[in-house]
């Protein structure tokens, strides 16, 4: 079946197993599997430029050293029976990344950055945030588009059970990892000035 009929076919409200999803032959581009429903993510321009743009600055920063890791974008991470989520970015330390080899779905990364769509944010900040944190993301980057600011929540140590640090980054604020040594990117950069500070 075509991708066009298989989706022609398909009632995005339609609930389904994490297996059931994934046993559909193409990557879903664009869908994710939350609480057992199909979720369409509506990209917007300012969602593709900042996915962009965190992407090329992980990318740059691994290229410049050695046991950076690796970073991708939408892969299939499956959580649970009823979860399969793709993250706008994935960064996975060295040796954690997906097997060029191995079928979706792919590990759980060390950094998870979910960017805002209207479609997909109230998951974001709600059902993604909490299944994420109970099946052991390290961190999670919420970079929220309209409010110009960047929800991370981390743990503070690997064997912390749920994610005790939470930072609201904004424009005049540096995004940064403790696992990302050397990695900052300046938030104005990403979000523009502010509005009075325009000359």
């Amino acid at each position: 079946m075509s991708r066009a009929s298989t989706m022609a076919s398909m009632n995005v409200a339609e609930r389904m197993t994490a297996d059931e999803y994934l046993a559909i032959d193409e990557e879903r581009r664009n869908e994710q599997l939350i609480a057992g429903e199909v979720v369409v993510t509506e990209a917007a321009w300012d969602h593709q430029r900042l996915v962009g743009l965190l992407h090329v600055r992980l990318f740059n920063w691994i290229g410049a050293g050695e046991g950076r890791g690796t970073v991708a974008l939408p892969l299939d991470v499956k959580l649970d029976a009823e979860n399969v989520y793709a993250p706008d970015v994935l960064w996975y330390a060295t040796g954690r990344g997906p097997a060029t080899d191995r079928p979706r779905p792919h590990p759980v990364p060390d950094i998870a950055v979910e960017v805002r769509s209207p479609s997909t944010w109230r998951y974001d900040l709600g059902t993604k945030k909490s299944t994420y944190e109970a099946h052991g993301l390290p961190e999670l980057w919420l970079v929220d588009t309209d409010g110009a600011c960047v929800l991370v929540y981390r743990r503070s140590r690997q064997d912390a059970p749920a994610f005790d640090v939470e930072l609201e980054l904004d424009r005049d604020d540096s995004l940064a990892s403790p696992q990302l040594p050397g990695f900052a990117l300046a938030l104005e950069e990403a979000f523009g000035a502010a509005p009075d500070a325009a000359v």
